[in-house]
């Protein structure tokens, strides 16, 4: 099972301060198993965005002590900022990462708020999935009046608080606690000092649209419907809040958005329409930025959606699917993105374990030459049947690429997706067949002095075997996979590149027989009869499938080879 991870985006209302941020970071990592992901400071909105992440009741306590750092430093009777606000700990939503649903996640964020309620006296408002009363689960509607409006309106029986007390704390203000799916922050930047034009971008794109009025857009009487509420022209992009405004630091003026739901809206198609609408009012786009972490997946599809305007295959690595998306949106403009820094499944990733797929070439064949004995045969395997589904992909993207097969590239395009997928599960496999042998070993290590402790090594060896018979017979699938590409490369891709097609399905050929290799020697030991000889049946059945087929393919390249 995968573990409970949340993650959490408080932002606090203080932007300049570094001494006051540090105190509540800290307060923060105080929590053992919080990892702190990223802090954004911003000088002009006087605002900073956090983001940790860890298991859900660690990082719900980490919350709640960094919501009271807060409460205690930030005194809101003297905040003043660029961006809506209404309390010293401006808004807290918990998002689902991995192993947990929304629904869970919503639970968990009603926990934090009755606490925070309760036990910090800070009136406190549920939103998004957390929030029944769908007439008060949208931000913006909760923050209406900002902190300077809300001594009033937190009187009004329907702004009642779901927790904490009916009356404003004047010196820390009010806060809002839900869980949401993952909302990009993200700003357009403009070759204009105007917040006026800008907003007036905003107010074209973003959902909610602008206010309908008789006769002049600007100045014109406000347009109401039967009820009376103002009637509204909506914007072009669903699941998008977006205002304008100045950054003086920058010396430009931004569209500010939050996508809500970047499935609905990418950031890519909401940087292009930023990009048409901004032309239509005589401005340019001179790039964007992401404030806090983003997730991987909109990096790469924002990847995938410029290489196909450019009439390019997307099946290429995704190192430089995210290259393409950071030059095409301008995310380096305004400061280096750094993807190990900003991505957020990057930053998770336990950068303290050294992966033999970061080897250079040159350590990894010397680690394998050492007499340590991984990574071994298994390890190798993987990484050959990786090279060869590389050459297939490799032959795909040239064959996408020749002059006068334009008519054939989205065909090779997606042959070439196909193969960086098949690449990206054997990268795994080369190091997890060498975890696979080392939970073996630890196995054995076990103590043995006692009948329980024999027990529990036995059956630790058993399951630890078991895991590494069922590692390479999945070397074995994901290489066989590959074939049908190379084949495809083989016959219709550039005859120029025939034999590196070739040399591929070879790599795949010794990949499948060493991984068979493994599988048999490891099912062999098993305990379990049955199931050893379930796996071996298995693995015989497709080392036979993908020799005979590998070896039909070949002899076409031979053929076409052969003077």
């Amino acid at each position: 099972m995968l573990q409970k991870i949340i993650e959490c985006v408080p932002n606090f209302s203080e932007g300049n301060d570094e001494n006051i941020i540090k105190q509540i970071t800290d307060a923060i990592e105080s929590v053992d198993g919080v990892m702190l992901l990223h802090v954004d400071m911003g000088k002009a909105t006087n605002r900073t965005v956090v983001t940790f992440a860890g298991e859900p009741s660690r990082v719900v306590e980490a919350a709640f002590l960094g919501i009271q750092k807060a409460a205690e430093l930030i005194d809101m009777r003297t905040h003043k900022g660029e961006h809506p606000r209404m309390g010293a700990t401006d808004v807290c939503p918990l998002v689902p990462v991995s192993g947990i649903t929304m629904e869970e996640c919503a639970k968990w964020s009603i926990v934090l708020a009755e606490n925070v309620g309760e036990s910090l006296g800070i009136p406190v408002y549920l939103y998004e999935e957390a929030q029944i009363n769908k007439q008060r689960s949208n931000l913006s509607v909760i923050r209406g009046g900002e902190y300077e409006g809300f001594s009033e309106k937190i009187k009004l029986p329907e702004w009642k608080p779901d927790f904490g007390p009916l009356e404003l704390p004047l010196k820390h203000g009010a806060t809002v606690i839900g869980a949401r799916d993952f909302l990009i922050a993200y700003n357009i930047n403009l070759n204009t000092k105007s917040t006026r034009l800008a907003n007036r971008i905003a107010f074209d794109v973003r959902e909610a649209g602008r206010v309908k009025r008789e006769g002049n857009p600007i100045s014109g009487k406000t347009v109401l419907d039967s009820n009376g509420e103002p009637v509204r022209i909506p914007g072009t992009l669903k699941s998008v809040k977006a205002i304008g405004w100045y950054i003086e630091e920058y010396g430009m003026a931004q569209i500010s958005m939050n996508l809500t739901n970047y499935k609905i809206t990418s950031v890519h198609k909401a940087f292009d329409e930023v990009c048409s609408k901004a032309n239509d009012r005589g401005i340019r786009v001179t790039g964007s930025e992401l404030v806090g972490l983003v997730p991987l997946q909109p990096l790469l599809d924002a990847g995938k959606h410029y290489l196909s305007k450019q009439g390019r295959s997307i099946g290429v690595s995704e190192n430089e699917l995210i290259e393409i998306a950071v030059q095409s949106l301008g995310l380096n403009q305004l400061g280096e993105f750094k993807p190990n820094e900003r991505i957020i499944e990057y930053v998770l990733l336990d950068r303290t374990k050294k992966l033999l797929v970061d080897y250079k070439v040159h350590d990894f064949v010397n680690e394998t030459a050492s007499e340590s004995p991984a990574p071994g045969g298994g390890s190798v395997s993987a990484l050959s049947a990786a090279l060869g589904v590389a050459l297939g992909s490799m032959v795909a993207n040239l064959s996408a690429d020749k002059r006068g097969w334009e008519d054939k590239l989205s065909v090779f395009s997606e042959w070439a997706e196909k193969a960086q997928n098949i690449k990206k599960e054997l990268m795994f496999l080369v190091d997890e067949d060498t975890n696979a042998f080392n939970k073996i070993m630890d196995a054995f290590q076990l103590p043995k002095n006692t009948d329980e402790e024999k027990s529990i090594r036995s059956a630790a060896i058993e399951s630890a075997s078991v895991y590494a018979t069922e590692i390479p017979l999945k070397t074995m699938k994901v290489a066989y996979s590959s074939v049908d590409i190379l084949k495809y490369m083989v016959e219709n891709g550039n005859p120029n590149s025939i034999t590196d097609a070739g040399v591929g399905l070879l790599c795949i050929k010794t990949a499948v027989r060493g991984a068979y290799f493994n599988v048999m020697v490891n099912a062999k030991g098993l305990k379990d009869k049955d199931a050893a000889r379930k796996y071996a049946t298995e693995a015989k059945s497709i080392l036979e499938n993908n020799h005979r087929q590998i070896d039909e393919i070949l002899l076409k390249v031979e053929e076409a080879i052969n003077f």
